[in-house]
């Protein structure tokens, strides 16, 4: 016999997880593995109502050093609200298979502090659901450390180039642009 007691909130639970998922803008449903540790990031808890700066990354490509500058720009800005999110990836052929190897280069030798994935598809068919709605309101990326600034609505502001420096003035107008956007 059910406890008619325990049957009303789990109810209303389940439909405030149901609203708040509808409420989730298309481009933070889902989640994605950490790039430590064995546990899930959804990405509408931890972001949505933020600005955000997505990157996908590649710890063996060139454009790798630009790490140092996108955490000097995270911790710059982190106290107004800005969340980075980046997700490694071999699309490019310069990402490793080893997801401890990617959080050596991305932990120990850049001091990556920001949320960090494990290796994803970002382009084509098989890009994960977040890299295609970047796609669907932008472009996909054309090559590794391609960066997103996304507003408080989930919508993308602007997309930048892996030459465009994350001290770069676009870059950081895209920035402010998204932290005084309205939730």
């Amino acid at each position: 016999m059910r406890a008619p007691w325990l049957t009303i909130p789990v109810l209303a639970l389940a439909a405030s997880a149901s609203s708040w998922a509808a409420d989730c803008p298309a481009l933070l449903q889902g989640s994605l593995p950490e790039l430590r540790g064995k546990a899930q990031i959804d990405l509408c808890q931890r972001f949505a109502g933020k600005p955000l700066v997505v990157i996908n990354t590649a710890s063996y490509c060139g454009f790798a050093p630009q790490f140092e500058g996108l955490e000097g720009t995270y911790k710059a800005y982190h106290a107004q609200g800005l969340e980075m999110l980046g997700v490694p990836s071999n699309d490019f052929k310069q990402e490793d298979a080893d997801a401890e190897k990617t959080a050596k280069v991305c932990y120990a030798n850049y001091g990556v502090t920001f949320t960090m994935t494990k290796a994803q598809p970002v382009r084509g068919e098989d890009a994960i659901p977040l890299f295609a709605e970047l796609a669907k309101q932008s472009s996909a990326p054309k090559w590794n450390f391609y960066k997103y600034v996304v507003d408080r609505q989930g919508k993308v502001i602007a997309s930048f180039s892996s030459l465009t420096k994350p001290d770069d003035p676009a870059f950081t107008a895209a920035i402010d642009k998204a932290i005084a956007s309205k939730p």
